[in-house]
């Protein structure tokens, strides 16, 4: 028998030599201690390619940020340069020397944040790309799905046949092509009128000159409001256009319309700049033809792009805003048009009207996260990647708000980027900087109005739910449910409020549509387009 101190040694031998002898590329030196569960080192062979990739991921990924990262710093350095040589007297001021560019980027002192844009993908897009998320979008689809067929078995049973029914769907895209032709001065309109009368104003002329260049730029900008203003309005009275071919016209008009502010707005400063000798260059049609077709209200000369275009992606989520459209549609025709297309043949009731709004509040509330899934996901992302816009946060987590201030923000982000920077930034530049709650009462009312205004044009009557809504209801909750209520409790306050003020929506404007198409007027008046129809209508 080998004697005990022989065989220690030799064992510490053998390991010495398995230690020096070179491993391949992947393979375990031990062999049972890197061999979970008996299987022979498999996991580690794989590891090696997976570890370059996910080094190549962080790399990018690290790139990305430090861009990120210098274009904001490099933005901040230059606002505070331009500070800094605004603080000086104006007969001691020095030249600057600081890029074109960049005055035009800080060309006046700002009381809050400039609108940065960064490439970064939308919050959805980001939650997709986890498992357990990606599971609850499949699990509200195949809820929707079981509706659609349930409703479907139900007709078959009770009517013995399948009520595949599109009426609603054809009579509300009714009239489309005459919708898109009138589209098309209204876009010339923005596209050609706003950038002419820019060039007029940067014209070097003589005082005679320039002045009477700033008034015929003054008379366009005037035919343009007028334009953009009266001839939608004109076609879809004239034409009696339904609902969904009004749509287009008057998110059109109001996105035209705001395109336009934004547009001079922006450029108009540096322009009056360039004429002081700073030598501030026009910006380029080019940048503002792009302007007119990205997924922002905000102008700048250049945005982040992207690198290339995924076709899969435009074309699938048109596929899903088309399907928002589609369910919408069924939801309104299954939900909404029995309850409420007879109900003016009853007495108008405290008691018919608390059981009508309780009914509404599921199809409202269904329609609004179809309406943001279609509009602001699905149909902003399809434009953003056809254009290779980088920016597309056009929303942000509303759904965890715990305050209507938050929700507000995060709702709606391309339009809340527009009011805070034309609204509430220049409201507080007018009023001093100190009046806040005023400028915040500003946005609440402008917000309000257009609205109101858009129900109003869609629908073809005034039924003033939605201003009211907004100014007896939202803003108060806005500055009592502030950011410091947190909390789940709050969260479901937020919610049983969103329910309840779309029930409400959808069933007064509901009555109201039926009721005037129950009983008619003999004649057209002001006080009967301005008062509620279905308080009186009982047939």
């Amino acid at each position: 028998m080998e004697p005990r101190a022989a065989q220690v040694r030799r064992r510490e031998k053998q390991g010495r030599q398995q230690e020096d002898r070179p491993s391949r590329e992947g393979e375990p030196r031990s062999g049972g201690a890197e061999r979970p569960g008996g299987v022979g080192g498999n996991t580690e062979v794989h590891r090696g390619p997976d570890l370059v990739q996910w080094t190549q991921h962080m790399q990018a990924v690290k790139t990305q940020l430090l861009e990120q990262a210098q274009g904001q710093l490099m933005q901040l350095l230059d606002q505070a340069m331009w500070e800094a040589i605004q603080a000086y007297p104006a007969q001691d001021r020095p030249v600057p020397s600081i890029p074109p560019d960049s005055l035009h980027k800080t060309r006046e002192p700002s009381l809050g944040k400039r609108k940065v844009f960064i490439i970064r993908k939308s919050l959805l897009d980001e939650l997709m790309e986890v498992p357990h998320f990606r599971t609850i979008y499949h699990m509200f689809v195949a809820g929707l799905c079981v509706f659609i067929v349930s409703t479907l078995v139900i007709d078959l049973i009770d009517e013995g046949r399948l009520m595949m029914e599109f009426d609603l769907l054809t009579f509300s895209f009714g009239q489309l092509p005459v919708a898109l032709v009138t589209w098309v001065p209204m876009f010339l309109s923005t596209l050609l009128v706003p950038y002419q009368a820019l060039r007029l104003w940067e014209r070097p002329q003589s005082g005679g000159a320039w002045a009477l260049g700033v008034g015929l730029g003054c008379l366009l900008l005037a035919a343009h409001a007028a334009v953009l203003g009266i001839l939608p309005v004109h076609v879809a009275v004239d034409y009696q256009l339904p609902p969904a071919s009004r749509c287009v016209l008057v998110f059109e008009q109001v996105r035209l319309l705001m395109k336009s502010y934004s547009f001079l707005r922006e450029t108009v400063p540096g322009t009056l700049w360039a004429r002081g000798g700073e030598g501030i260059r026009a910006p380029s049609f080019s940048s503002y033809l792009y302007f007119l077709f990205c997924p922002t209200l905000i102008y700048r000369e250049t945005y982040p792009r992207t690198p290339n275009v995924r076709w899969n992606y435009v074309a699938k989520n048109f596929a899903q805003a088309l399907g928002c459209v589609l369910y919408a549609c069924f939801i309104l025709g299954r939900l909404c048009v029995p309850v409420f297309a007879n109900m003016s043949q009853e007495p108008f009731s405290t008691r018919a009207l608390v059981l009508s709004i309780m009914h509404a509040t599921l199809p409202g509330i269904f329609m609004l996260l179809l309406i943001f899934f279609a509009f602001l996901h699905c149909w902003l992302n399809a434009f953003a990647e056809m254009l290779r816009f980088g920016d597309r946060m056009f929303y942000r987590d509303w759904w965890n708000s715990t305050s209507f201030s938050n929700y507000y923000r995060t709702w709606n982000v391309v339009v809340h980027d527009w009011l805070y920077s034309y609204v509430y930034q220049d409201g507080l530049w007018l009023l001093g900087g100190r009046a806040r709650g005023a400028a915040m009462l500003g946005v609440f009312l402008v917000s309000a109005v257009v609205h109101e205004y858009i129900f109003c044009f869609v629908l073809g009557f005034f039924y003033p739910v939605m201003l009211l809504l907004f100014l007896v209801f939202g803003g108060p909750l806005n500055f009592t449910m502030h950011d410091r209520r947190t909390g789940p409790a709050w969260n479901v306050l937020m919610w049983t409020l969103l329910f309840l003020g779309q029930g409400i929506q959808v069933s007064l404007y509901c009555q109201e549509w039926y009721a005037r198409r129950h009983c008619p007027q003999p004649q057209t008046t002001f006080w009967g387009l301005v008062t509620p129809r279905s308080w009186s209508c009982h047939t």
